[in-house]
């Protein structure tokens, strides 16, 4: 090994030999020209001559030299010319043709090559490839791919062209940034969004699945008849459809029937669902306090199935009108009926208690499938006073947090108080009545950008002044 950057030449003779002999002859042939030339009478002027462009030509040389020496090779043929300098990129840079973002995934052969396919036909259509997952499968592997890709690309024909070179049951749908998390790091924010409630679990297996129905089967209905919904301890696959045994009993079911599940996808739930069963029955514990117009502070909070017995004691205090606008009916067995509502599985709960610690109302946002119910109950003393308002302001905020398109409340025509709260939403409603029962709908995806400031709301003239609150 040398000492040098790079390795001495071996040393020849012979080229030393063949550089003197080219000297002694280069001399003989100069003192020949000279003393030829320099005996003539124009022989100073025509050596002069000769030096100037001699020199004249070395320099041309150098120049020519140093100017090609870096030059590209010369283009083979069928090849197109290369971008000039400057020139910029048509899906990125200034000026640059507009993209949108798609999820695809396709199911290859497990073969060398196969995923080269798929990214030459990518490639062509200019479509950059932020993001790969593979799922294998015993068959092949599925391809998940988050693409940008030019606007003026429609998506049939990408499919087309992925069926081309070798992808099957191609299934493709507009993205959005919120899917440029890369999946390790959005498992874990998950992962992490489950351990802190209980009631996150549902919602984190539908983010992460993407589009799915969940149900939560209980095994005992309300009415504490056994449902025979039940599920082994490792779960149940079964293309379309995974069945998952819930920690608080039961099953949770997910559902999607446009694209199967892969082992892989399931095997990330099951993680979830243990991970919830380990770590039991939980609920964060913040509160805020509020100060009603009259005065009195009452504060707000999670409940859970720990406040059963407040609850109850609640329903007892309430009158069976109060009773039917929230039930549509006589309330048979309120324990087994407020053991479900109080559940974190079914949902998330608010509650409200007064400074003494009595509870005097429950709002609940009720997981309906791909549906969101929201349903509050105010004890007769402390009704009009702007408590089920504020109620239903927070559990709509829950909802658009999670995601949620819609929310909807069923009760009663005559329940102007939950219409009133309704309509102070200040959300577009759909109204549908059928026998006496009123479904109000409030779309979320055309209301404004939810505010976090506690007092964001704008309440109509007619509903009730809202409460002075402080964060606890």
């Amino acid at each position: 090994m040398t000492s040098s950057k790079t390795a001495r030449r071996p040393h020849h003779w012979r080229r030393d030999l063949i550089e003197l002999a080219a000297l002694f002859t280069a001399v003989a042939v100069a003192d020949a020209i000279a003393n030829l030339i320099g005996h003539q009478p124009e022989g100073p002027y025509l050596l002069m001559a000769s030096a100037v462009a001699l020199v004249a030509t070395a320099t041309f040389h150098t120049w020519w030299a140093r100017r090609h020496s870096n030059a590209p090779p010369p283009k083979d043929p069928g090849t197109s010319d290369p971008a000039p300098a400057g020139a910029t990129d048509p899906i990125d840079g200034a000026g640059a043709e507009e993209t949108v973002l798609w999820r695809m995934r396709t199911t290859v052969r497990d073969a060398p090559g196969s995923l080269a396919a798929l990214c030459l036909v990518l490639a062509r259509f200019r479509i950059d490839i932020l993001t790969l997952q593979t799922h294998p499968l015993a068959d092949g592997t599925v391809d998940e791919f988050l693409l940008r890709a030019p606007a003026s690309l429609p998506a049939p024909e990408l499919t087309r062209q992925i069926s081309a070179a070798g992808g099957t049951a191609t299934w493709i749908e507009r993205a959005d940034t919120h899917d440029l998390v890369d999946t390790p790091t959005r498992v874990l924010s998950l992962a992490t969004r489950t351990a802190l409630d209980a009631a996150e679990l549902p919602l984190a297996l539908r983010q992460l699945l993407g589009r799915c129905t969940i149900h939560s089967l209980p095994a005992v209905s309300i009415t504490g008849r056994p449902t025979g919904e039940s599920a082994p301890v490792e779960g149940v696959l079964e293309e379309t459809v995974m069945r998952l045994r819930d920690p608080s009993g039961g099953v949770i079911s997910v559902e999607r029937p446009y694209l199967p599940f892969t082992p892989t996808e399931f095997a990330r739930a099951r993680a979830l669902v243990e991970l919830d069963a380990r770590l039991g029955p939980r609920v964060p514990r913040s509160e805020d306090i509020l100060t009603l117009p009259e005065g009195n502070e009452i504060t707000v909070r999670r409940a859970d199935r720990s406040d059963l017995a407040a609850a109850r004691a609640m329903h007892d205090r309430c009158s069976p009108g109060t009773l039917g606008l929230r039930y549509h009916g006589p309330v048979g067995d309120a324990d087994r009926y407020l053991d479900h509502l109080l559940s974190p599985r079914f949902g998330r709960t608010l509650a409200v208690q007064t400074a003494s610690g009595k509870l005097v109302a429950l709002g609940h946002l009720l997981w309906d499938g791909d549906e969101t119910e929201v349903a509050l109950l105010v004890e007769d003393d402390w009704q009009r006073r702007g408590i089920g308002s504020e109620l239903l302001g927070r559990l709509v905020q829950l909802a658009e947090e999670a995601g949620c398109e819609s929310v909807y409340a069923v009760t009663q025509s005559r329940n102007t108080g939950m219409v009133a709260a309704m309509r102070a939403l200040e959300l577009p409603l759909d109204y549908q009545i059928e026998e006496g029962t009123l479904v109000i709908t409030a779309r979320l995806t055309s209301a404004p950008e939810p505010t976090r400031a506690p007092d964001g709301r704008t309440a109509q003239p007619s509903a009730p002044e809202p409460a002075e609150r402080s964060r606890r």
